[in-house]
């Protein structure tokens, strides 16, 4: 009987399980959104809602705290410096878990867990720095083209050019080879003479 044991095996051992929800959890707070099957998803809300939780205390001790988990700095600091002001009037329920249907191959039910909050940071419009950088690059761009297209044309000439040589060696060879016949055959000619001659 399992009294009083709670949370899902996921067919591991504890310390996979462990090492698991820290590299997912790491991943959600990085990226926002990930995919995964419906009870890892459902498991790992649990674990990262107590992390959430953590940081809006913002103190030493809970940022230590949430490093024995997640063990990249620049996500810790993520975590404490922009989510945890974005949930601090949320008493709670900081991700969302959408079904996706099951996946092909072994038919596992597939979820999508996100932070809640994530779309609306993503929906906001570029800012103007970015759309000045991509002219510019478009504009590099350009020259590389017409140097690549330059060199295929070289390229494209020294082959014409490697035909044509070819081809000229190769008349020559064959003119070489019928002038030799004509000299045989004019040869065997004058033979013929010469012996009809003599008879």
């Amino acid at each position: 009987m399992r009294h009083r044991v709670t949370g899902r095996r996921l067919s591991r051992t504890s310390e996979h399980r462990l090492a698991m929800m820290r590299n997912m959890s790491t991943a959600l707070f990085d990226k926002e959104r990930i995919t995964t099957t419906l009870a890892k998803a459902k498991e790992l809300r649990r674990f990262t809602e107590k992390l959430v939780t953590l940081s809006k205390k913002e103190t030493l001790h809970a940022r230590r705290r949430v490093l024995r988990h997640i063990h990249d700095r620049a996500v810790v600091a993520k975590l404490f410096d922009t989510l945890s002001a974005r949930y601090a009037e949320r008493p709670g329920g900081y991700t969302r878990v959408i079904k996706l249907g099951p996946r092909r191959g072994d038919n596992a039910e597939m979820a999508l867990i996100e932070l809640v909050g994530s779309e609306a940071h993503e929906s906001s419009p570029p800012s103007k720095t970015k759309a000045k950088k991509k002219p510019a690059k478009a504009a590099k761009a350009e020259p590389a083209k017409d140097e690549a297209t330059d060199e295929g044309t070289e390229k494209k000439t020294a082959k014409g050019t490697k035909k044509t040589t070819k081809k000229a060696t190769s008349s020559k060879k064959t003119s070489s080879k019928a002038t030799k016949k004509t000299t045989k055959k004019t040869t065997a000619k004058k033979t013929t003479a010469k012996k009809t001659s003599k008879d």
